[in-house]
């Protein structure tokens, strides 16, 4: 649990199973924070995923989901005093992206829906670009909109934290 209070607006980056979810969450001290889903059970191996993550964050979170309208979400949730954590962005884009959705535009929105939270808000993404270029157009097209992503948010964050293995690095300190 964080003893400090969350600054407006967190950024936690890592890689796929890297403990970005469960640090995120650690960082609420109190309970009712809401707790904004991107991801979707579009399969059995995906619902299993999800029962993990809601099974391991316990009660005391308002989930929601929002698979594709984020920032209107956010919007709506904006006056929860006790915070918002979104997990994840990466999700959320991928989702965007196979609904033939405008990036530029959704991504504005987002930015936009973030500009004044009256509540602290934590957004988990994954860094995906450490890894080799992809060999298709359409993930590379992804991993160019989520490195453009993370950057802007990162610059517009309050804190930015990396976790890898499990141990949190702050790479912008509140």
């Amino acid at each position: 649990m964080s003893p400090d209070p969350l600054p407006r607006l967190t950024l936690v980056l890592g890689g796929a199973r890297s403990g970005k979810s469960a640090y995120a969450e650690s960082l609420f001290a109190a309970p009712g924070a809401v707790y904004v889903a991107t991801a979707e059970a579009i399969d059995d191996e995906m619902g299993a995923r999800i029962a993990r993550h809601r099974a391991r964050r316990g009660g005391g979170w308002i989930t929601v989901e929002a698979p594709l309208d984020l920032a209107g979400e956010l919007r709506a949730q904006a006056r929860n005093r006790s915070g918002v954590l979104v997990d994840c962005l990466t999700v959320w884009l991928g989702n965007a992206m196979h609904a033939g959705r405008d990036i530029d535009r959704e991504a504005g929105s987002l930015l936009e829906s973030l500009a004044a939270p009256e509540a602290p808000v934590v957004l988990v993404a994954n860094e995906v670009g450490l890894g080799v270029v992809p060999d298709n157009p359409m993930a590379r097209a992804f991993r160019d909109h989520a490195g453009r992503l993370n950057q802007t948010l990162a610059g517009r964050a309050d804190q930015v934290v990396l976790v890898t293995a499990g141990i949190p690095l702050v790479l912008k300190p509140a």
